[in-house]
């Protein structure tokens, strides 16, 4: 339940009250502040409560925006300002402050702005919203408020709604292609009680179908996966306008549309693997390499943005030179598509699909993304040697997570924490690089079942130590975790194709897709401020470096077909392990009130 408090004197034809009860708010009134801060005292202390000017002219989605949106705890339009629970007190103070001082101390004639004000003097934050062609306002006489209605009529409230339903920043297939329609698709589902989170399902069921389809191996079922997998995209982009149409923002919805994304996408990976061995072409080793390198260009994508996310002086030569390109209409898009975002990715997968084989699909999507991981990653190395940041325990801290050492790297980090100290800045990184070339290179260059990809491991679990045995603040700290994640799938993969028996890859496909979604879930808890998964979750799946040094110690003790079972045993018991716990934790942060996010971007 929601209440509006009305101050003032109502003005007669107003529609200001039927504005309010249609987004949801129960009304009371209240002619001066004194009454204001009375009834506000009588509300509830766990619902929304906005105090709003009788006199206030505007459209009714400025007030959506400005009284509804359930990610901040205080905010306001010209007018009007609102409180969920979390901000209940600082508006309690501001009002008995204004009330206190007889409310005529300012020239400020609104209640509500009066209260704003106090707001912003207590250093408060307050979310204002961005109105642009929208109009809120309290007009002091008649001939203001003819003009100010007049204003009203002059915009189409609706289109503006629809148009801000769509990311400023979005792809070009998904900007030209999807949003024109979508858009639509989303005020349908908003006007007939749909939420965002069913939405989201949908777009997931839809995939797994597709995944299904690709998996007969059948002309016909390709084609059918196709347009499944396009049909899932506009369901995955309908459901993010949805939020933004009808504010419908929350913590677990942020989670399920960022991880059945990925769940996704790689679900119709192991069913374009599984219709190829239908027809007698094994392509689970390109799956897999697709899945590994993908994860990787997230990781390194969630750890560039964690080091540099409160990061001072944080300017570069190459940033310059990247807004100057920002600037030149054709150049943005270019650079959107080459980095083949998610829409671009999904519609080449698609079509290519539909016309040609899993293999050739795979080649396309391996070489593609090769071609974008080259191209942002280089971007971003340039942008840190040459800008002079300084970085915060905080960002320190994200790395040092997002590294998701183990037990054993955590006491060789403790071990060398001395001898660490004496290295040049820039090691870390060449130390994870080298630790993990060194495991994977070893795996790949010698014999199944040997002992030393085991003996190459452990140095592995050394140097990743050595690694994150200080804080992670150099230019380049940013690239340990991607190096980190490329040598443990790396890895995997690598065995499970020496391993050379029918399943092998498969199972390694379900190790790395359990542990890549262990890493997404963390990126999404830091990206939430919940913190890093809990330590016991961590050490009971080993760490990077200890799944790394047990699939090797499996390797070299068991024949192939041993192996196998092994790596499906132990993909199915870290995946009910890391599972049950995200889908805890993300269920109870919902259920408590945690403040409800959004992802604005398009993760690569």
């Amino acid at each position: 339940m929601s209440t509006a408090i009305l101050t003032g004197q109502p003005v007669p034809g107003s529609s200001i009250e039927a504005d309010l009860r249609s987004l949801g708010f129960d009304l009371r009134t209240a002619a001066d502040a004194a009454e204001a801060e009375t009834v506000l005292a009588e509300v509830p202390g766990d619902e929304r409560v906005a105090l709003v000017d009788a006199r206030f002219v505007g459209h009714v989605h400025a007030l959506r925006l400005g009284l509804t949106d359930p990610r901040f705890p205080l905010a306001g339009i010209p007018g009007a300002v609102t409180a969920q629970p979390a901000g209940r007190q600082a508006l309690t103070r501001a009002m008995a402050r204004e009330n206190s001082a007889g409310g005529g101390t300012t020239l400020v004639d609104s209640l509500a702005d009066r209260i704003l004000t106090a707001l912003d003097a207590d250093g408060t934050g307050v979310h204002r919203p961005e109105l642009g062609s929208l109009v809120a306002a309290v007009p002091a006489d008649p001939q203001a408020r003819n003009e100010a209605r007049q204003a009203v009529a002059d915009v189409d409230d609706e289109a503006v709604r629809l148009k801000s339903a769509v990311k400023a920043r979005d792809g070009f297939f998904t900007t030209y292609c999807i949003s024109p329609y979508s858009r639509y698709i989303a005020r349908w589902c908003a006007r007939r009680g749909l939420t965002p989170n069913q939405v989201t399902t949908a777009s997931l069921i839809t995939a797994l179908i597709a995944a299904a389809c690709a998996a007969t191996g059948t002309r016909g079922g390709f084609v059918a996966a196709g347009v499944l997998l396009i049909a899932s995209f506009v369901l995955d982009c309908t459901d993010g306008q949805l939020a933004r149409y009808s504010l419908q923002y929350s913590t677990l919805g942020a989670w399920l549309d960022a991880t059945f994304d990925r769940a996704k996408e790689y679900a119709y990976y192991a069913g374009l693997a599984l219709g190829a061995a239908r027809g007698g072409d094994d392509v689970w080793a390109l799956a897999l390499g697709a899945m590994v390198l993908q994860t990787c260009r997230h990781v390194v994508d969630f750890s560039f943005n964690e080091a540099n996310h409160d990061a001072t002086a944080n300017t570069s030569p190459t940033a310059a030179l990247s807004d100057k390109l920002d600037s030149v209409g054709w150049t943005v898009w270019v650079r959107r598509m080459i980095v083949l975002p998610i829409g671009e990715r999904w519609a080449m997968i698609a079509v290519l699909t539909a016309v040609t084989t899993p293999r050739i699909t795979f080649y396309a999507l391996l070489i593609g993304c090769a071609f974008a991981a080259t191209y942002t990653t280089a971007g971003r190395v340039l942008r840190s040697l040459t800008r002079k940041a300084r970085r915060t325990d905080r960002a320190a801290g994200a790395l040092a997570d997002l590294a998701d050492s183990g037990p054993l790297a955590q006491g060789f980090a403790v071990a060398l924490k001395k001898p660490a100290r004496g290295l040049p800045g820039f090691t870390a990184p060449v130390i994870a690089l080298l630790g993990g070339l060194a495991v994977v290179l070893t795996a790949a260059l010698t014999d199944f079942g040997g002992p030393w990809p085991v003996v190459a491991a452990l140095g592995y679990a050394l140097t990743s130590g050595l690694a994150v045995a200080r804080p992670l603040k150099g230019a380049l700290d940013w690239l340990v975790p991607p190096f980190l994640r490329a040598a443990e799938y790396g890895t995997v993969l690598v065995l499970a194709a020496k391993a050379d028996v029918n399943g092998a890859l498969p199972a390694a496909f379900g190790l790395v897709a359990a542990v890549a979604y262990h890493h997404y879930d963390t990126v999404y808890r830091i990206r939430g401020d919940a913190g890093a998964p809990p330590a016991w979750l961590v050490r009971s799946i080993g760490g990077h470096e200890g799944r790394t040094l047990l699939v090797t110690v499996l390797a070299a003790l068991l024949t192939a077909s041993q192996f196998k079972v092994a790596l499906t045993a132990l993909a199915v018991a870290v995946a009910l392990v890391v599972l049950v716990e995200s889908i805890r934790f993300w269920v109870a942060a919902h259920q408590g009130g945690a403040p409800a996010v959004h992802d604005e971007g398009e993760p690569a």
